[in-house]
Protein backbone atom coordinates (compact mmCIF):
# COMPACT_ATOMS: atom_id res chain seq x y z
CA UNK A 1 0.00 0.00 0.00
CA UNK A 2 1.21 3.45 -0.84
CA UNK A 3 -0.10 6.85 0.21
CA UNK A 4 -1.61 9.15 -2.42
CA UNK A 5 -3.42 12.45 -2.63
CA UNK A 6 -6.45 12.55 -4.88
CA UNK A 7 -7.83 15.94 -5.90
CA UNK A 8 -10.91 16.09 -8.06
CA UNK A 9 -13.20 18.85 -9.29
CA UNK A 10 -16.88 18.21 -9.87
CA UNK A 11 -19.50 20.26 -11.70
CA UNK A 12 -20.41 23.44 -9.76
CA UNK A 13 -24.16 23.16 -10.37
CA UNK A 14 -24.55 19.89 -8.44
CA UNK A 15 -26.44 20.28 -5.18
CA UNK A 16 -25.06 19.02 -1.88
CA UNK A 17 -26.75 15.60 -2.15
CA UNK A 18 -25.43 14.98 -5.66
CA UNK A 19 -21.89 16.05 -4.76
CA UNK A 20 -21.99 13.80 -1.67
CA UNK A 21 -23.12 10.92 -3.91
CA UNK A 22 -20.09 11.45 -6.16
CA UNK A 23 -17.80 11.60 -3.12
CA UNK A 24 -19.31 8.40 -1.69
CA UNK A 25 -18.93 6.64 -5.04
CA UNK A 26 -15.21 7.54 -5.15
CA UNK A 27 -14.75 6.45 -1.53
CA UNK A 28 -16.48 3.12 -2.30
CA UNK A 29 -14.14 2.46 -5.24
CA UNK A 30 -11.16 2.94 -2.93
CA UNK A 31 -12.45 0.79 -0.06
CA UNK A 32 -13.68 -1.99 -2.39
CA UNK A 33 -10.13 -2.25 -3.79
CA UNK A 34 -8.78 -2.78 -0.27
CA UNK A 35 -7.60 0.80 0.21
CA UNK A 36 -8.10 3.12 3.15
CA UNK A 37 -9.15 6.76 3.30
CA UNK A 38 -7.08 8.74 5.77
CA UNK A 39 -8.59 12.19 5.23
CA UNK A 40 -11.41 13.83 3.29
CA UNK A 41 -11.14 17.58 2.85
CA UNK A 42 -13.94 19.29 0.87
CA UNK A 43 -12.55 22.62 -0.32
CA UNK A 44 -15.92 23.84 -1.58
CA UNK A 45 -16.73 25.87 -4.66
CA UNK A 46 -13.78 27.77 -6.16
CA UNK A 47 -12.98 29.69 -9.30
CA UNK A 48 -11.07 27.74 -11.92
CA UNK A 49 -7.87 29.11 -13.46
CA UNK A 50 -9.37 28.52 -16.92
CA UNK A 51 -12.80 27.37 -18.16
CA UNK A 52 -13.44 23.62 -18.22
CA UNK A 53 -16.50 22.44 -20.17
CA UNK A 54 -17.69 26.07 -20.34
CA UNK A 55 -17.63 26.31 -16.50
CA UNK A 56 -15.61 28.90 -14.59
CA UNK A 57 -16.20 27.37 -11.11
CA UNK A 58 -15.95 23.89 -9.64
CA UNK A 59 -16.38 22.01 -6.36
CA UNK A 60 -13.01 20.75 -5.10
CA UNK A 61 -12.29 17.69 -2.95
CA UNK A 62 -8.98 16.46 -1.53
CA UNK A 63 -8.62 12.87 -0.32
CA UNK A 64 -5.55 11.37 1.32
CA UNK A 65 -5.70 7.66 0.61
CA UNK A 66 -3.68 4.47 0.83
CA UNK A 67 -4.09 2.08 -2.10
CA UNK A 68 -2.06 -0.46 -4.02
CA UNK A 69 -0.10 1.16 -6.88
CA UNK A 70 -1.75 -1.24 -9.32
CA UNK A 71 -5.18 0.24 -8.51
CA UNK A 72 -4.25 3.83 -9.47
CA UNK A 73 -4.87 3.18 -13.16
CA UNK A 74 -8.30 1.71 -12.48
CA UNK A 75 -9.20 4.61 -10.16
CA UNK A 76 -8.22 7.12 -12.85
CA UNK A 77 -10.27 5.18 -15.41
CA UNK A 78 -13.34 5.22 -13.14
CA UNK A 79 -12.95 8.97 -12.53
CA UNK A 80 -12.59 9.62 -16.27
CA UNK A 81 -15.94 7.92 -16.95
CA UNK A 82 -17.73 9.74 -14.11
CA UNK A 83 -19.60 12.49 -15.99
CA UNK A 84 -19.80 14.97 -13.10
CA UNK A 85 -16.01 14.89 -12.48
CA UNK A 86 -14.43 17.65 -14.55
CA UNK A 87 -10.76 17.14 -13.59
CA UNK A 88 -8.75 14.93 -11.24
CA UNK A 89 -5.16 14.29 -10.23
CA UNK A 90 -3.63 11.42 -8.25
CA UNK A 91 -0.22 12.17 -6.71
CA UNK A 92 2.01 9.82 -4.71
CA UNK A 93 3.17 11.18 -1.35
CA UNK A 94 6.90 10.63 -0.81
CA UNK A 95 7.87 9.26 2.55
Amino acid sequence: MREYELVFIIHPDLDENASNDVLEKVKNWITEAGGTINKVDPWGKRKLAYPIRKQSNGQYFLLTIQIAPSFVTELERNLRFQESVMRFMVTAIEE
